[in-house]
């Protein structure tokens, strides 16, 4: 099998790996997985120059320590290549996440001598024994082909045949006017701000939380979504029963944020390399959070004390919590305030193009899932039951 691998997957200088140890992240079945005594090719007690690991030519000269730096090694090519590209931070920490559980999966294994075999192995895996959802094991997909043909340089074969599961069309959970009223009331006072805009605004979770002072603009009532989901930016509208309030708050805001900068504190992080360009920027009130965080945190790039803006995890835990208060048995999330803004937007007669642009779809079709949830009942058709044109003449009540 080893002899095997090796004729069809030749090996690539400069990406050696050694046998992993258990990480400490591992699932309890990862970690199970990685504690059965690997086969005897993989693993011998010495290494030679001259064979290599296992016995096998090493074609990449010196052996390799036996520990996972190499594995972290691979891990930071990933995080490097993928920083070259400018893709977000969420995908930076995804990739390297599933770059990890796949050679932690195939243990010992050079990631050099892997090809599609292994890559279809390692999804089978997902979908039998972790049955994970067809989302995550796509995003696994991509990864592992980002780890294949932008890190190790290899275009990987026959994954045509490799089975990618289908996402199912699931319809949003959408809430009544009411139901998202009750709810932004349901959560702390601190934080109904944050998810009043989410539903006056249309905005994810993320981009709110990442609003910056000068991103509101109260004259023309929009806020502007800067580097939002696929790096793109545009125009929401402000809700004017908001504006008053939202004035209010930020004006508290800057004046914490000059109280830190008068003790030599108040630097927030900016995008790209905004901050060797303008180096006050940092400190300015105009690129200074909306929501800033309770606590500060020092910088270890340039060791300074910076405040970042709050964290996601605050909202989404107060908002499980506001859900169990109002008594909603609908299974409601914070995104749920973005589907309820699209769909009474489209109820109020907005046309849907104007929709998609105030929610930043890329394609029509995402948007159009909200057509399917509109109005009373479902697409708004009413029941000839309903209608009193088409009702025949019954005699007394018919559900009674």
């Amino acid at each position: 099998m080893a002899a095997d691998r090796d004729r069809r997957y030749p090996a690539v200088p400069g990406v050696p790996l050694a046998v992993l140890t258990p990480p400490t992240w591992l699932t309890p079945e990862e970690r199970a997985l990685l504690e059965e005594p690997p086969p005897s090719w993989i693993l011998r007690p010495r290494f030679s120059r001259e064979r290599g690991l296992g016995g096998r030519p090493s074609p990449s000269g010196p052996p390799v320590p036996h520990s996972h730096q190499a594995a972290n090694t691979l891990v930071e090519q990933v995080r490097r290549a993928i920083r070259e590209r400018h893709y977000s931070g969420r995908t930076e920490k995804s990739y390297a996440d599933w770059t990890r559980r796949f050679l932690a999966y195939h243990r010992g294994i050079d990631p050099a001598r892997m090809g599609a075999d292994e890559v279809r192995a390692y999804l089978t895996h997902l979908a039998l024994a972790r049955r994970v959802s067809a989302s995550t094991q796509n995003q696994a997909f991509s990864a592992l082909l980002f780890l294949f043909r932008e890190v190790l340089r290899r275009q990987l074969t026959d994954l045509e045949t490799t089975p990618r599961a289908k996402t199912p069309v699931r319809l949003p959970v959408i809430l009544s006017p009411s139901e998202a009223r009750s709810l932004i009331a349901g959560l702390p006072r601190r934080l109904r701000l944050v998810g009043a805009l989410m539903y006056g605004s249309g905005l994810r979770l993320q981009e709110c939380l990442m609003l910056r002072v000068k991103d509101v603009d109260f004259e023309r009532r929009v806020l502007v979504v800067r580097d939002g989901k696929g790096r793109k930016d545009r125009e929401t509208v402000l809700p004017q029963l908001l504006a008053a309030g939202l004035r209010r708050h930020i004006d508290r805001v800057l004046a914490d944020h000059a109280r830190d900068v008068a003790d030599g504190r108040g630097a927030v992080t900016l995008p790209d390399a905004l901050d060797l360009k303008y180096t006050r920027a940092a400190w300015a009130p105009g690129w200074y959070w909306v929501f800033p965080a309770a606590r500060e945190y020092v910088d270890r790039r340039t060791g300074l004390p910076c405040r970042h803006h709050l964290h996601p995890t605050v909202l989404q835990r107060a908002f499980r919590e506001a859900v169990e208060k109002v008594g909603l048995t609908k299974p409601a999330t914070s995104h749920s305030l973005r589907h309820a803004f699209a769909t009474h937007m489209l109820e109020a007669g907005y046309d849907i193009r104007t929709v998609q642009e105030l929610l930043g779809h890329r394609d029509l079709n995402t948007t159009m899932i909200y057509t399917h949830v509109t109005t009373v009942g479902s697409k708004g058709v009413r029941s000839p039951l309903d209608q009193e044109v088409l009702r025949p003449p019954l005699q007394g009540d018919p559900i009674g």
